[in-house]
């Protein structure tokens, strides 16, 4: 009997034993399709964590069941997502590269940068601003249900009711986290602060049947696909926004007034805990590579004298030669002239958008020699929401949903036609729209067979570095040929990047004021003083931000420039376009890495050739 005993437990032990070492050669064998799995689960992880998210990139399925609910910003969520994120860190890199495939190790390469990203930024939980007047709840909110919250059925009209019933939840949340960062002494600039308690108060102040989350769910409703009960859904609207919008409004402007006592005029991320090291995180986060401050600064002030410079030749080429001018005071000059600027008339709005529809229409129609691949979502040109005019960015884009119903929007200012030049409207639709950012975020969004976070992942640096480069590129190819203030719109808007490289880091490193800072551009820029102070009050709120630009664009121009010379006769702009958008957003590094292998691969299909 104790044999037989013996003999079983014996048995089961060897078969625990086989079973251990079967499951561990499947998971180091299977691995690579557990990844495939890993990857997915990730992406939708974060979205169900973001149903505004969902819903602005427009998921199908998933944006049905989260149409009605607001995305969590508690510090307790925010809190357990920095956990997950870690989490989700070391499982990626649990997985051996020895067993992916090439598609597999791209994968993993991106993912693993933009999670590394995140975890090292947890280190700084509270410096930023959630309140600010460039992208602050109190705006960003009503223009999420706006520009994204679709109205085509009774379910989605009530979605939007349960949306507007969810304001004073979320704006506690936010409240709270201003608590905290008060607490911290992490405070917005006190003209930031002003700002905001004035977008606020302009928002809630017109009677409720003139608030933009009333006027464009009526204008949702009645252009809906079905016969809706506008009349009962108006009703319930208007209700939510009386009893829990405003109020919920009311309690943040309490907040910022509290805040206001205490804030100084410091504009600067120098001045929080560890500010120095802050920034040098943030840069690195938005570009994607190692650059410290001062770098950042040398290479803005280079760039500022190298595009100076050929201005004063293009300058000189149309007779603006007095040497004692800046080349700032002749872009005003310039301007100014009839020629270059829209009649104050309301009219004048309307014929601004269409001039922008044919200059896009007029590009695109150039472009077959030096792209193979396009975008199937449409491009639309949109004024930006005049409530939020003032404190944008005068023109921005926003990518095609992933479900196909709405394609790309480039929004553009017109509360101040006379800051827009003419000449610069075509180097602005290039950046906007095409072939600049529909292009590579409307192709991106289309990719298929890639796992869904290739499709949503931005890197600053990737995105924004194209758009400048696109700028560029289609001067090359001659579309400013007979246009010389065409070509001056371009080198103005090439010279703007730079000088955003000084003052941004002027502003976080070298303690600029918002003064200084607003006068360094208005002496090297040319541009309005409305728009000035707009772009670095902007700076101030977002950090690192706009030097992503100038460093992803110089990139792409090194990488062809390497391509081309590598590969000689070989080298085909078309297939070095294609090489850099097929895959969506990168980190440039990565960006790097496929270039070189595509000039690899090219030269060793040319040598199969031939031999």
């Amino acid at each position: 009997m104790l044999r037989m005993l013996l003999k079983t437990i014996k048995f089961l032990l060897l078969t625990a034993i086989i079973g251990v070492v079967v499951f561990l050669i499947n998971l180091i064998w299977f691995r690579p399709i557990f990844i495939d799995h890993f990857y997915n689960k990730v992406m939708v992880c974060y979205l169900l964590e973001d149903p505004e998210t969902i819903t602005m990139a427009g998921v199908p399925y998933l944006n049905d069941w989260y149409k009605d609910e607001l995305t969590d910003v508690s510090e307790k969520h925010k809190a357990a997502l920095r956990k997950k994120t870690e989490t989700y860190l070391t499982t990626l890199r649990s997985y051996s590269k020895k067993w992916q495939s090439p598609e597999q190790l791209l994968n993993t390469k991106i993912l693993e940068t933009f999670l590394s990203d995140l975890v090292e930024g947890h280190q700084f939980p509270y410096h930023d601003y959630p309140v600010n007047q460039f992208n602050g709840i109190q705006s960003t909110l009503p223009s999420f249900l706006d520009s994204y919250h679709k109205v085509e059925k009774p379910s989605d009209a009530k979605a939007y009711i349960s949306r507007l019933s969810k304001f004073d939840t979320k704006f506690d949340q936010v409240i709270e986290s201003l608590q905290i960062r008060e607490e911290k002494n992490i405070l917005p600039p006190k003209f930031v602060i002003e700002k905001v308690l004035k977008q606020i108060r302009e928002f809630i102040a017109p009677p409720t049947e003139q608030n933009l989350l009333y006027t464009s769910f009526k204008h949702k409703l009645e252009h809906a696909k079905q016969d809706l009960n506008t009349e009962k859904y108006l009703k319930q609207a208007k209700a939510e926004l009386e009893s829990t919008v405003f109020p919920a409004y009311r309690k943040l402007i309490a907040q910022l007034g509290q805040m206001q006592l205490k804030a100084t005029n410091d504009a600067g991320v120098w001045k929080l805990p560890r500010g120095y090291e802050f920034y040098s995180y943030l840069l690195k986060h938005y570009t994607t590579v190692d650059i410290k401050p001062e770098e950042v600064h040398e290479l803005g002030l280079l760039e500022v004298a190298r595009i100076q410079s050929q201005m004063r030749a293009l300058l000189a080429s149309r007779g603006y030669t007095n040497q004692s001018k800046s080349v700032s005071r002749y872009l005003r000059q310039i301007a100014r002239e009839k020629r270059f600027v829209y009649p104050e008339k309301e009219e004048s709005k309307e014929q601004c958008l269409k001039d922008f529809q044919n200059i896009i229409a007029s590009i695109e129609s150039k472009l077959d020699d030096i792209f193979e691949i396009r975008p199937q979502a449409p491009l639309e040109v949109k004024r930006v929401p005049p409530f939020k005019e003032k404190s944008s960015a005068f023109a921005y884009y926003e990518p095609p949903s992933l479900d196909g119903k709405r394609g790309g929007i480039f929004y553009i200012r017109l509360d101040a036609l006379n800051e827009l030049p003419k000449f610069d409207m075509p180097t602005l639709a290039i950046h906007e729209g095409i072939p600049g950012h529909h292009f590579q975020l409307a192709i991106q969004s289309e990719l298929k067979g890639l796992p869904l976070f290739r499709n949503l992942i931005p890197f600053t640096a990737y995105v924004e570095g194209w758009a400048m480069y696109t700028e560029q590129l289609v001067w090359e190819e001659g579309y400013y040929d007979g246009d010389p203030y065409g070509n001056l719109g371009r080198l103005k808007s090439e010279l703007f990047r730079a000088v955003r490289l000084v003052v941004d880091s002027g502003i976080h490193y070298k303690r600029w004021s918002r003064e200084h800072a607003i006068a360094y551009m208005k002496a090297n820029t040319g541009m309005g003083q409305k728009e000035i102070e707009a772009e670095v009050e902007r700076y101030i709120v977002l950090p690192g931000q706009a030097c992503a630009y100038t460093i992803g664009m110089q990139k792409i121009l090194e990488l062809r420039q390497k391509a081309r010379q590598a590969l000689g006769e070989q080298f085909k702009i078309k297939k070095f376009h294609s090489v850099v958008l097929q895959n969506g957003s990168l980190p440039l590094e990565v960006l790097e890495q496929l270039v070189e292998k595509y000039i690899s691969e090219t030269k060793k299909a040319d040598t199969l050739v031939v031999k």
